[in-house]
């Protein structure tokens, strides 16, 4: 799907239909009034066709507002995914979008239609399963924020593409060159350490989880930092990048492995945002740090009763292979100690348990960073619809880490899973740090409003809100 200016229609090519939308009957043209008595029952939030003299169809709809400006963009997101639905059921190609509502809210509506338009079918091999039909909406909106939307999007589909692509393509090689192709083509720049540098580095925890692999680890640095950055100490966005888990020794059974593909669906994140920010030229310092790695098994892999040194020093008793993330994290975590962070949030499939609190209608968070900032950060949340609870994080969480033979262990207690995960992570930093849970929302196994199955990009648009709120861009 292509969105442009209306300035931009060839009129040599009239639109195929006419999409009004609006807030009140009043706001419509009169010459439509007899075909609204008709087919209108004073419904709200709708997409209704109806066949006129002038085009082969007109699509009204009705967009009931609501006190809460977060609330209204997300009726106006699945509104719009209704009407990419009807445009491709009736095969249009060519819309104009009349617009009656406030501006933000055709923006959502558009990007309510984007986000439904993607699609992954780079390994069907039917023609007719692999063609989408290719719609040109013109829209009343100014350029400059019409290309902001498309940008942001597209890295959301970025993203969504990384973690769709199946772990024998993505590996953790083949994912730094992705990084790197990315970094050329937005702007940002790209440093891959090999498994020898990260040897030199010290980073136990990333070397230990990629033991039992063929494939080496990685470590990406993504860095955009403009001339006319606002900040200088940078933002620091940290990815889990376990590209396939198999949970190791403590391998996950049944179809727990199912979908562990997008066990690297944080560090897709982290790309994206990159992307996006470097697509729109923001005037922000942001880093983005990604330890990459597969979780599999031969007779090198780590195991329950192993002790890891981490890079700061920290010997870490492994209780469950299969609390593998926390301990790629734990490294960039402290690699990130050197680069003097404004503040630093981690994106991370991580427990089973934040997902059982969320499911997969928003994500959990927890940290050490100020009241002001995660406020703001679940403002961002409410806006976009990424939304975020803050699950406790009290000190006893801490507690259920301590082991009898190193300075930590890798596993608390079941009950509070998610948060001593989190307490885990926080011993590896020194600066305000909040830690995103996305194992809930960060892949479907079925279509959910605008979002088919599979990949969901989470994190971006959140994210790129958050950064644009707390610089005033």
């Amino acid at each position: 799907m292509k969105i442009q200016s209306f300035k931009n229609i060839n009129e040599e090519q009239p639109v195929d239909v006419t999409i009004y939308l609006t807030e009140s009957l009043n706001s419509l043209p009169a010459t439509l009034y007899p075909y609204l008595e008709k087919y209108f029952e004073k419904k709200k939030n709708v997409v209704i066709s109806i066949p006129t003299s002038e085009q082969p169809l007109v699509i009204a709809l009705f967009l009931e507002n609501s006190e809460k400006e977060s609330v209204t963009n997300e009726k106006a997101r699945i509104l719009g995914n209704e009407i990419l639905t009807l445009l491709k059921k009736e095969d249009y190609s060519t819309v104009s979008l009349v617009s009656t509502v406030e501006e933000q809210v055709t923006l959502t509506t558009l990007e309510g239609m984007l986000l439904g338009d993607y699609h992954f079918t780079k390994y069907k091999t039917k023609e007719e399963d692999k063609k989408e039909k290719d719609i040109q909406i013109y829209a009343e909106i100014d350029e400059t924020k019409i290309d902001e939307l498309v940008g942001l999007l597209e890295t959301v589909s970025i993203a969504r593409d990384l973690v769709n692509e199946p772990p024998s393509v993505l590996t953790t090689t083949r994912f730094s060159e992705e990084i790197q192709a990315l970094g050329n083509r937005y702007g940002f720049d790209v440093n891959v350490l090999s498994k020898s540098q990260i040897k030199k580095l010290r980073m136990g925890g990333l070397l230990g989880v990629n033991a039992g692999s063929d494939v080496p680890p990685t470590f990406n640095i993504l860095t955009w930092r403009p001339q006319n950055a606002k900040n200088q100490q940078p933002y620091i966005f940290v990815g889990k990048g376990v590209v396939y888990d198999t949970g190791g020794y403590n391998v996950k059974p049944g179809s727990y492995m199912d979908t562990m593909k997008s066990d690297m669906a944080g560090a897709a994140a982290v790309v994206g945002l990159l992307c996006a920010v470097a697509q729109n030229k923001l005037p922000i310092h942001v880093i983005g740090l990604i330890p990459a790695t597969d979780n599999r098994i031969n007779s090198n892999a780590f195991v329950s009763d192993d002790v890891l040194t981490m890079m700061n020093g920290t010997t870490v008793e492994v209780k469950n292979t299969d609390a593998e993330g926390r301990l790629i994290l734990a490294d960039a975590l402290v690699y990130a100690q050197n680069l003097n962070p404004k503040i630093v949030i981690d994106l991370a499939t991580l427990t089973g348990a934040a997902a059982r609190v969320t499911g997969h209608y928003g994500s959990a968070f927890m940290g050490n960073a100020s009241t002001e900032i995660k406020q703001s950060l679940q403002q961002s949340g409410e806006m976009v619809f990424e939304r975020l609870i803050e699950l406790p994080f009290w000190d006893e969480f801490a507690e259920d880490l301590e082991s009898p033979i190193a300075d930590i262990k890798n596993l608390g207690k079941p009950e509070g899973g998610a948060s001593s995960a989190g307490k885990f992570l926080e011993h590896f930093t020194n600066y305000p740090w909040l830690h995103i849970d996305i194992a809930g929302t960060a892949f479907l196994t079925a279509p959910y409003r605008y979002f088919k199955a599979g990949a969901t990009g989470v994190g971006i648009r959140l994210l790129y809100h958050f950064l644009k709120k707390e610089e005033n861009i």
